[in-house]
């Protein structure tokens, strides 16, 4: 039986205080599709949002944090991880195209700010360019914290702050 990590009562709560923006410039929430339970290769669940988006198109913080890693390589390519203001939550960005200016490893993030740029890295299809948008969890190590579903609770259009 697969495992789909429901949201607990805590995780709703919090994001119901402390909801997300849609971390792509210009994507409305309307927009977003279920993609959290497709099938992957390997019998994997997705168990992220995937945002469509062209090329280049600014990806922006979903809340205020604390980037913790930069990372390139695998499956996810060109990734951020960032810490969530309360420490409970990591978001993890993938398939970038590459990293805004300034962006690095303990920098203060604001939502809204730009933290790089939508595109195909890793294992993303070469002519679909999309953020991989995951939260998770930060109850093991930040790459590998239980994924939740928060598509609901991304309610504000992504738009940049500066």
């Amino acid at each position: 039986p697969l495992d789909m990590r429901p949201m607990l009562g805590s995780d709703s709560a919090y994001f119901r205080d402390h909801p997300l923006m849609v971390p792509v410039e210009g994507v409305v929430p309307s927009a977003l599709r279920d993609t959290y339970h497709e099938g992957r290769s390997g019998g994997r669940i997705h168990m992220a949002t995937d945002i469509l988006a062209m090329r280049g198109t600014p990806v922006l913080a979903a809340a205020n944090g604390r980037i913790i890693k930069l990372a390139t390589g695998g499956a996810g390519g060109i990734t951020i991880y960032i810490a969530d203001a309360s420490g409970r939550f990591v978001e993890y960005y993938a398939h970038l195209m590459g990293y805004a200016p300034n962006v690095k490893e303990g920098l203060q993030v604001q939502e809204g700010d730009v933290i790089g740029f939508v595109g195909t890295t890793g294992n993303a299809p070469p002519n679909t360019p999309h953020l991989h948008f995951q939260v998770m969890r930060g109850d093991d190590n930040y790459w590998n914290g239980t994924p939740i579903d928060v598509r609901g609770w991304m309610t504000k259009q992504g738009r940049m702050r500066n």
